[in-house]
């Protein structure tokens, strides 16, 4: 039986690109890459979290594809992804020569987009932010539900006072090697409990378990471990373009307090929205709040060169 990879139909079902090509990374890995909307049309690049996929934006590329060219990646081993060789492969060092590619790949000399990272894609965008390859593209950022450090420690997966005991089973939570097998109704209610809030819609947390558990095992099991010893507290000092930051309040796996230390370090803060009511996969859980903030950064920051 093949592995679930998405929804089919309805909003969380991924529309179909204009494009796709692959660009390669700094030490080979072939990233897959897709562009929906018009040439010429105000770019904005997306860069999902982990265990996920370009199909996790797939409301945001319905609704943006008209009027925009959205740009979206499978992050290394993640959908059409290779997984890397070796475990020199998994780093944010890697992470954020990936996204460097992709701006090579996709956007002309000089320029911009707006950037947008969910998770661990926000995490790529803060390891990379400081790269001038990066700052040629860069007119803005939006940081979706996302931490710098402390991320295992910090967790709320685990419901346990915070200390060394619920560290340490959030990190073989989270570090499991063990299949996740194929979605069941259990299997929804795991997720749904661990990253995404109680009143969640069915369709939602469908949408979520089947791009999860698409990952390959391995390669969850690869990031998890740079997950768990992260630390870009120094990174975000180096972000110096307008960055806006979105949180959901219910957010266990990267929860608010990540948000807002983000927001109080970054030297161009332009905004901390905090969602009452959502969860980690905020891009899935509230599709219109992600959309309307990624329209509202894109028409103040990014410019198209006229005859484009």
């Amino acid at each position: 039986m093949s592995r679930p990879t998405h929804a089919l139909s309805g909003p969380y079902a991924p529309p179909a690109a204009a494009r796709r090509l692959t660009a390669v990374s700094a030490d080979g890995a072939r990233i897959h890459v897709e562009i929906h909307g018009s040439e010429g049309a105000p770019a904005v690049v997306l860069v999902h979290g982990w265990t996920c996929s370009t199909a996790f934006w797939a409301a945001q590329l319905r609704a943006l594809g008209a009027d925009h060219r959205v740009i979206a990646y499978d992050q290394r081993g993640h959908g059409r992804s290779a997984a890397p060789a070796d475990t020199d492969g998994y780093s944010t060092r890697a992470l954020a020569d990936d996204l460097e590619a992709v701006l090579a790949a996709t956007l002309a000399p000089g320029e911009k987009a707006l950037l947008v990272g969910h998770s661990m894609g926000g995490m790529t965008i803060m390891a990379a932010g400081g790269r001038e390859a990066v700052r040629e593209h860069a007119a803005a950022v939006l940081l979706c539900s996302t931490g710098s450090s402390s991320l295992v420690a910090e967790s709320l997966v685990v419901p346990l006072r915070a200390g060394r005991v619920r560290t340490r089973i959030t990190r073989s939570v989270l570090g499991a090697r063990a299949p996740l097998g194929p979605v069941t109704a259990l299997t929804r209610r795991v997720l749904k409990y661990g990253t995404m809030a109680p009143g969640a819609a069915p369709d939602k947390v469908d949408a979520c378990a089947r791009i999860v558990h698409a990952c390959p095992t391995i390669v969850r099991h690869g990031w998890s471990q740079v997950l768990g010893t992260l630390e870009l507290d120094v990174e975000v000092g180096a972000l110096r373009v307008p960055t806006a930051v979105l949180v959901g309040l219910v957010d266990r796996l990267t929860p608010v307090v990540h948000a807002r230390r983000i927001a109080a370090a970054l030297p161009e803060c332009v905004g901390l929205t905090e969602l009452a009511g959502v969860g980690h996969m905020t891009p899935i859980e509230a599709p219109e709040a992600v959309t309307a903030r990624i329209r509202e950064l894109v028409g103040t920051y990014v410019q198209v060169k006229e005859g484009a």
